[in-house]
């Protein structure tokens, strides 16, 4: 090999896989299998989805317990998550701030309409209630915070792709699992246009009998950074009617992204 033929001799690219830490990677895949269950798990059970021994996972589960990100139930002995990683989630500036300026807004028209409220975000193809203002009245219904669902299963899901571009919706279906048939997504992406249209949206809850949900977006630079959800639930003698309720809750959706607005300008 002469001089110039080892000047030109290109580096060896870096192998993705070159850098491992297998224990590493055993913790976060506990994390995010117990992310996506909606129960709790024992120790077989997670091993059995990992396709892992229970003897290579138990002293990671107990790191985990020790450091606070998974909790033991009493009664069955099962795991799951600790509220410790939405803590953290919850300190990033961007979230931190979303929630600082959103709940008085949130409280007010808790107040206004005698009916609760709920902050959602996107996280990895689901929502995740960030926040939550309960109702004044004596009976309500109220989504807790750090509960998760699959986007198109939800309003606020809904909403969140409707005022997306379609360069981030693409990427958000990828995380859909299981795929979606083509006939699935066609459907919601269509909904999706039509709430775009309507700046806001409403329908029956898919989950509770009774509740109408009704959500509008929080917006950034004219994307929805999240989305304000009503779980409407109808009573004999409501502070306000349903129908009175959407415009309240718009315009409490416009105040939180006008905060958000003047909070940019200002950084």
């Amino acid at each position: 090999m002469t001089p110039k033929d080892r000047n030109n001799k290109k580096a060896p690219v870096a192998d993705p896989q070159r850098y491992r830490a297998p224990a590493l990677e055993k913790g976060l895949d506990i994390l995010e299998l117990l992310v996506a269950e909606h129960s709790d798990l024992s120790l077989s059970n997670i091993a059995q989805k990992l396709g892992r021994s229970t003897g290579e996972l138990f002293r990671m589960i107990q790191v985990l317990e020790r450091r606070g990100f998974v909790e033991q139930s009493h009664e069955s002995g099962a795991y799951r998550l600790s509220g410790r990683l939405l803590s953290l989630g919850m300190d990033q500036p961007m979230v931190k701030t979303l929630v600082e300026i959103a709940l008085p807004h949130m409280r007010q028209l808790a107040l206004e309409i005698g009916q609760s409220c709920h902050l959602a975000m996107h996280s990895e193809g689901q929502i995740v209630v960030v926040a939550r203002m309960e109702s004044a009245e004596m009976i309500g219904f109220s989504v807790r915070t750090g509960y998760r669902r699959p986007l198109m299963h939800t309003l606020s899901g809904a909403i969140l792709y409707a005022f997306q571009p379609q360069v981030t919706r693409q990427r958000w279906e990828e995380y859909w699992r299981p795929r979606p048939s083509t006939e699935q997504l066609n459907v919601f992406r269509a909904k999706a246009d039509r709430i775009r249209k309507r700046g806001h949206a409403q329908q029956n809850s898919e989950f509770v009998q009774g509740v109408i949900d009704i959500s509008a977006p929080i917006v950034r630079d004219d994307i929805a950074a999240a989305a304000l959800t009503v779980p409407f639930l109808s009573s004999t003698s409501p502070a306000r009617s349903l129908e009175e309720s959407i415009p309240d809750l718009v315009a409490a959706a416009r105040a939180i992204s006008s905060g958000l607005m003047l909070s940019d300008q200002r950084v």
